[in-house]
C-alpha cells in the first residue's frame, strides 16, 4: 500500500505537500484510504461504491467526511486510516491547547470549515492538526498562510471542532451549537400532529437526536434514557450497568426530540397517553444497530428508553462472559443432558438472555433442532428457529409452546417462565425427552425452586425435571490498562475471609483509576459472577418436604456449590473487578 509520509514523529508541511502532489499524479489518495478501510474490514465494498458515487455528486464533501455523515465508518477508524495513509502522527484530545496559538495566521472561518486547529507556535515553527490530510487544497492554503515551517498531525474531526470552538468561539459544545439554531418553542398543542411533525423535521432536532445516539454508541452504552421534567430534559446513558447523566437538549425542544425518536421508530406521535413500543434499524458510527424503543407517559411528557442492541459486540462464549472453573464445568455438563430443565435466574439486566443465547450457541449443531419462544427476539442465531411472542393476536408463551412440541424439537428455549401454564408445558416437554432452557426472576439459585412451587407447580414434577439452576449478576470489569493493585486492609481480609483465595498471607486487590481507554471511569465492560445449583438426591428430598430456600442453599453449599459472592471475590482477587462491585450487586444473605 502506498503511503505519503513514512510515519515519522513530525513532518514539515512543505515536504508533505510535495509528496501528496506526486502521489496525486499517479493515484487518488482517497482510493488508497478507502481500500485500506475495506482491507481492515471497517467498510464493505457495496457501501464504498455507494459513498464514492455520492462523493462524485457532492461538490463539498470529501470521501472521509461523507463516510462519517452516512454513519458507515466510526470516526476513530477514519482518522486511524487517514493517519496510516498520510504517515502523519495522531493527536489525542488532551494535546489541544485552550489558547489559540495561530489566531493571526489562520482565520477562524478557515479552521471551522476545513477542520484545522493550531497546536503550538514559536519563532521557528508552528504545529497544526488537520482532520483530512489528503485534501490538497487545504494543505496548499496552510503553506501559504504560514510564513514558517509547519509540522502536521492528524486529529479526530470532532476533537478538532471542539478545540476550535474552545479556542475561538463561545466555548459551546456541539449540542450547544445545535441549540442556538433550534427555533422551536415549548408551547404547542399536543393534538396538532402536523406541528409536532414539523418540529421533529427541523435539521437541528435531527442532528440533536443523531448526536445523542452517536455519543451513546461511542460510550458503549446499552440504554439511552430521555426523561422530561418540568424545567429540564434529562438524557442518561447506562454504561456497564450504571446510569450516567450526559449533556441534553434544552427543555423547549422536549416535544421535538421525543417526536423525532417516535417517528424513527414508526410510533404514533399523536398518541401521548399510552405506552408504545417500536424498533429502529440504524447505522451509527459504522455499526449496524437495532434500537428497541419504549415510551411511557409521565407528568411532564413521554419518557423514552432506547435499548441499543449491537450484534457485533455480543460474544457468545462462556469464558468471555466470566464463566470459569467449577461452575462452568458443571453448567456445560448439565447442558449436555438430552432432557430436563435448565433455569437461569437473576433480576432484570443481569445477563440471563446472553447466557441463554451462549448455551444455545454451544448446543447448536446440525444434529439438533432448536426452537425458541421469546419476547422479544433480541439476537438472531443462524440455524435456530426463533418465535416472537405476539400476545395481541393470542400468540403467548403457552400458546406457542403447545405447537412447538409437535415440531419435533430437541431443545426448547423459553424466554421467561411467567405463569403456571407455561411452567406446566415446559415440565411436560422435559418429561417427554426435550431439553428445556428458560429464565426466572429470583435472587439466587435456591430461590428458583421455591419460586416454581409458589407458582403452583407440583414438587414431584420439579424433582423429576429440573437438572440445574444458574443464578448470576453482572459486575463491571476493571480496565486492564489503568487498574492499580493495593494490599487489602486486614479488617477487609477478615470480614470477607479473603485468605481462602490466596496461598500466602498477603492479599492483593485492585482499584479503578481511569484512562483514555475507559473514558476515565476505571471500568470497561462487564462480566458475570455466578452460582450453579445441580440437583442431587438430598436436594430432591428437601424439595419434596417443601424446604425453604435457605435450607436448600445450605445443603447445596455443603455439596460443593460455589456461592455467587465467593465467585465474585475470587474474580476480585484475580484483578477482574472490585470488592465494591461485588457488594453492589449481591447480598450475602
Amino acid at each position: 500500500m502506498n503511503t505519503i509520509g513514512s510515519a515519522v514523529p513530525e513532518m514539515d508541511l512543505t515536504q508533505f505537500e510535495s509528496e501528496l502532489s506526486e502521489l496525486t499524479e499517479t493515484d487518488d489518495p482517497y482510493n488508497i484510504f478507502a481500500n485500506l478501510l475495506v482491507e481492515k474490514g471497517k467498510l464493505g465494498k457495496a457501501e464504498l461504491r455507494k459513498a464514492q458515487r455520492l462523493a462524485v455528486q457532492s461538490q463539498q464533501d470529501k470521501l472521509p467526511a461523507l463516510l462519517l455523515k452516512l454513519g458507515m465508518v466510526a470516526e476513530r477508524d477514519v482518522t486511524d486510516a487517514l493517519a496510516e495513509v498520510s504517515g502523519l502522527p495522531l493527536v489525542e484530545k488532551a494535546d489541544y491547547p485552550d489558547i489559540p496559538p495561530l489566531e493571526d495566521s489562520i482565520s477562524p472561518r478557515f479552521m471551522k470549515t476545513h477542520g484545522v486547529v493550531g497546536l503550538a507556535n514559536d519563532d521557528e515553527k508552528a504545529s497544526v492538526a488537520i482532520a483530512d490530510p489528503l485534501d490538497y487544497y487545504v494543505i496548499s492554503a496552510l503553506r501559504l498562510a504560514c510564513a514558517k515551517p509547519v509540522l502536521l498531525s492528524v486529529g479526530l474531526a470532532t476533537d478538532i471542532e471542539n478545540a476550535v470552538e474552545k479556542q475561538l468561539g463561545s466555548g459551546k459544545s456541539q449540542m450547544g451549537q445545535l441549540v442556538d439554531t433550534f427555533e422551536g418553542e415549548g408551547d404547542y398543542d399536543e393534538d396538532d400532529v402536523e406541528h409536532l411533525k414539523d418540529l421533529a423535521s427541523e435539521a437541528p432536532v435531527i442532528r440533536m437526536v443523531s448526536l445523542i445516539m452517536q455519543r451513546a454508541v461511542e460510550s458503549r452504552a446499552s440504554d439511552i434514557h430521555v426523561e422530561p421534567f418540568e424545567n429540564q430534559l434529562k438524557v442518561r446513558f447506562r454504561i456497564d450497568g450504571v446510569l450516567r447523566e450526559v449533556e441534553a437538549p434544552p427543555v423547549r425542544s422536549t416535544a421535538a426530540v421525543i417526536s423525532r425518536i417516535k417517528i424513527m421508530a414508526n410510533l404514533n406521535i399523536a398518541e401521548r397517553r399510552l405506552p408504545q413500543d417500536g424498533r429502529i434499524k440504524a447505522q451509527i458510527v459504522g455499526k449496524e444497530l437495532e434500537l428497541r424503543v419504549s415510551t411511557v407517559p409521565t407528568m411532564h411528557g413521554e419518557s423514552v428508553v432506547i435499548r441499543l442492541l449491537d450484534k457485533d459486540n455480543v460474544v457468545l462464549d462462556f469464558e468471555s462472559l466470566g464463566f470459569r472453573g467449577k461452575p462452568l464445568q458443571q453448567f456445560t455438563e448439565v447442558l449436555e443432558i438430552p432432557h430436563g430443565i435448565v433455569l437461569i435466574t437473576g433480576p432484570t439486566g443481569s445477563g440471563k438472555s446472553t447466557t441463554l443465547y451462549t448455551g444455545l450457541n454451544k448446543l447448536n449443531s446440525p444434529e439438533r433442532k432448536i426452537i425458541t419462544v421469546e419476547d422479544p427476539v433480541e439476537y438472531q442465531l443462524p440455524g435456530v428457529n426463533q418465535i416472537q411472542v405476539k400476545s395481541q393476536i393470542g400468540l403467548t408463551f403457552a400458546g406457542a409452546l403447545r405447537s412447538i412440541v409437535r415440531q419435533d424439537p430437541d431443545v426448547i428455549m423459553i424466554g421467561e417462565m411467567r405463569d403456571l401454564e407455561t411452567a406446566r408445558i415446559a415440565v411436560q416437554s422435559a418429561l417427554t425427552g426435550h431439553l428445556v432452557m428458560s429464565t426466572l426472576h429470583t435472587n439466587d439459585a435456591a430461590g428458583g425452586i421455591t419460586r416454581l412451587m409458589d407458582m403452583g407447580l407440583e414438587d414431584y414434577l420439579l424433582v423429576s425435571t429440573v437438572n440445574g439452576i444458574l443464578a448470576q449478576r453482572l459486575v463491571r470489569r476493571l480496565c486492564p490498562h489503568c487498574r492499580e493493585a493495593f494490599t487489602a486492609m486486614p479488617e477487609l481480609v477478615e470480614e470477607m475471609q479473603l485468605k481462602r483465595f490466596v496461598s500466602g498471607d498477603k492479599v492483593t486487590l485492585y482499584k479503578p483509576v481511569g484512562c483514555d481507554q475507559c473514558n476515565d471511569i476505571g471500568y470497561r465492560g462487564r462480566l458475570s459472577i455466578v452460582e450453579f445449583l445441580t440437583m442431587s438426591e438430598e436436594l430432591r428430598r428437601l424439595v419434596m418436604t417443601h424446604a425453604q430456600a435457605r435450607e436448600i442453599e445450605t445443603q447445596a453449599l455443603k455439596e460443593g456449590m460455589i456461592s455467587m459472592m465467593d465467585d465474585g471475590l475470587q474474580k476480585a482477587i484475580e484483578g477482574d473487578t472490585t470488592v465494591e462491585e461485588i457488594m453492589r450487586v449481591t447480598t450475602d444473605s
